[in-house]
């Protein structure tokens, strides 16, 4: 009886055991992902460099940067600044390019320029191989001189018109010596260059003591050229003086210059339809027929919204080619055009407001021809109870549209019908039945936005409502202490922007460089104000002077 009584209980610790052991061999056989430690957001640090840093007398061809872990060089193009710049037909060799290593060769292909201080400044674009983490403004730094230069300059740039931060512009200092004359931003590269990069901040460093010129760019070519047509600029009035000036307290408005007007070419893109282009802003452009052309012969032209570009269409015409003459002030072209075009477009008329129409909002259908005529006998307009609303049509002599002026009523259905022969297009052609239903907002729908202008200098300023994208909702033009109401507001964000109107025209004035005039200061306040339906919001505007 003893005997098997120990003999169970060894049974029992054996089974106890084998559990124990297949657990064990369960465990070891689960799939899992070892922890490996804290992730790495240490960035790559330097290490040191052939020749070394911030080296003088410098006359090799080649340089290697060595870092303590494995790097790789992202967006180096976009990042890497040169100062002063090298020859764009010699650029720098840099590797790598796409793969990993532990340094960085630079091989140099340009003529260096003598007792000249040069930087390497790869901005963000050191990156280590694992996690990415980057080593910020990494420059590296040499002189063919027998002396390192030590000063700097910093400050800010700013979009000269809307409120969004603005990036990666190009800082350019030009030495006024002997050989600078106010040409050099198109045909010179400056002295030196830093960027912006990822902020609206710059900085200088390693710069010599002297009078410079400092010009931001927004250079779309990468050439450290000025190119008007293409490029922004902005620059300081003040010349820089070094050591003097180490910190420009002062943002530059970085804007787009007005082009001077120029013609470019016409052409036909539809039968009766042709295009004008040309490049800047024309002050009173007119088109003038010079062909041969019957009495009835009619031209309509529109500048094109945004564009550069006059619509013209002309009544229908068996020729080969018209001419026309071209005029902007002084200056006259003449330009032929060759018509191969064979069929019109049909007249397509377009409702553009759809289903809601806001409080201070113009009715308005679009066509794709000029209307030239309205018959009004062909045109209903009613409101939910089929009475007929008195109304005022008017064709648009900025653009192929039609409106339609009536008195609104709040929160009220509406539906206008354009039989067909309502509207005849310049090609005498006329529109099909177009039926457009429509609605008014409660006064709930909407709240409004009262500004305390406080302008003791009676300064003019426009005081412009705008919304997140800077696209202005409405305006107000103003040199006095008052309040301004805007009203019948869709519940949404705003912003605030004042313009100095400092020529009393009624508009912002961007600057030219050649003429040295910066563009009209403009203010934002600081707060975007979101407002609610049903809401009224006071706020406080000071103007300074």
């Amino acid at each position: 009886m003893f005997i098997c009584s120990k003999l169970n209980e060894l049974k029992k610790i054996q089974s106890l055991f084998l559990i124990v052991l297949i657990l064990s061999f369960s465990n070891c056989a689960k799939k899992g992902r070892p922890s490996g430690g804290p992730m790495d957001e240490d960035p790559p640090l330097f290490v040191t460099a052939d020749p070394p840093y911030e080296s003088i007398n410098f006359n090799k061809d080649e340089i290697n940067i060595y870092f303590n872990e494995y790097i790789k060089l992202k967006k180096l193009n976009d990042q890497l600044v040169i100062s002063p710049p090298l020859n764009p037909a010699n650029p720098s060799l840099i590797s790598p390019q796409g793969s990993p290593s532990k340094f960085i060769n630079i091989k140099i292909l340009d003529t260096l320029l003598e007792n000249t201080t040069y930087i390497f400044d790869f901005g963000s674009s050191i990156v280590d191989n694992n996690e990415s983490n980057k080593l910020e403004r990494f420059k590296y730094v040499f002189s063919t001189g027998n002396y390192i230069d030590s000063l700097t300059l910093s400050g800010s740039v700013k979009n000269a018109y809307k409120s969004e931060d603005i990036k990666n512009i190009k800082l350019l200092l030009y030495r006024l010596d002997s050989s600078y004359t106010d040409s050099a931003v198109y045909n010179r590269k400056p002295n030196y260059v830093t960027s912006t990069l990822d902020s609206s901040n710059y900085q200088f460093s390693n710069l010599r003591k002297g009078q410079y010129l400092l010009v931001g760019l927004n250079d779309l070519r990468n050439d450290y050229l000025f190119n008007p047509s293409t490029d922004e600029i902005g620059f300081l009035n003040d010349t820089i003086s070094l050591p003097r000036d180490t910190l420009i307290n002062r943002s530059i408005p970085i804007f787009k210059e007005e082009l001077p007007y120029k013609f470019k070419r016409g052409k036909e893109i539809k039968k009766g339809q042709l295009i004008f282009g040309y490049q800047g802003k024309p002050s009173n452009l007119t088109i003038k027929t010079l062909s041969e052309v019957p009495k009835d012969f009619s031209i309509i032209y529109y500048k094109e919204k945004e564009k550069d570009t006059l619509n013209l269409w002309h009544t229908p015409i068996e020729k080969d080619s018209l001419i026309f003459k071209v005029s902007n002030k002084n200056s006259i072209d003449t330009v032929i055009i060759k018509l191969r075009k064979k069929k019109l477009d049909s007249l397509i008329i377009t409702e553009l407001n759809r289903s809601i129409l806001n409080y201070k909002d113009t009715l308005f259908f679009a066509a794709n021809n000029p209307i030239i005529k309205l018959d009004t006998s062909k045109i209903n307009f009613v409101d939910a109870d089929t009475i007929k609303i008195p109304y005022s049509p008017f064709i648009s002599k900025k653009e192929s549209k039609i409106g339609f002026l009536f008195k609104k009523e709040l929160n009220t259905n509406y539906r206008l019908n354009l039989y067909p022969s309502a509207l005849t297009d310049i090609f005498n052609q006329t529109n099909d039945t177009v039926s457009a239903q429509f609605r008014t907002r409660g006064l709930d729908d909407y709240g409004e936005i009262i500004l305390a202008i406080q302008n003791p200098e009676s300064v003019p300023v426009i005081i412009q409502l705008i919304d997140v994208n800077d696209k202005t909702v409405t305006q107000e033009i103003t040199s006095k202490t008052e309040n301004i109401t805007f009203n019948y507001l869709l519940p949404k964000k705003y912003k605030i922007r004042i313009i100095h109107d400092t020529n009393k025209n009624g508009k912002w004035d961007t600057g030219n460089y050649l003429k040295k005039r910066q563009p009209e200061t403009i203010e934002f306040y600081p707060e975007t104000i979101e407002l609610r339906a049903n809401w009224s919001i006071n706020e406080i505007i000071k103007i300074k002077s």
